[in-house]
C-alpha cells in the first residue's frame, strides 16, 4: 500500500494505524501535528485511525526554541 507523507511517496508493507506509523517514525512522546488528506487527526484518534492506500499525511514536529 502507498501513502504521500510529507510529499514522499512511502510503501507501507502491511495495513497501520497512524499510531503505528508515528512509532516506526520513531515520533512517539514528541510533541507532533498529524494531518490526514487535508485534516488534523487529534492525538486521541491516532490509534483508531486506520491507514489507506493514497493517503496523504503531513506530519510536523514542533520545535522549541526562542
Amino acid at each position: 500500500m502507498e501513502i504521500v507523507l510529507n510529499g514522499q511517496p512511502v510503501m507501507l508493507t502491511a495495513p497501520l494505524s497512524l499510531a503505528q506509523l508515528v512509532e516506526q517514525l520513531g515520533f512517539t512522546g514528541k510533541r507532533i501535528a498529524v494531518e490526514r488528506n487535508g485534516e488534523i487527526v487529534p492525538k486521541s484518534q491516532h490509534a483508531a485511525c486506520m491507514l489507506a492506500s493514497q493517503d496523504r499525511l503531513e506530519i510536523v514536529v514542533a520545535v522549541g526554541g526562542g
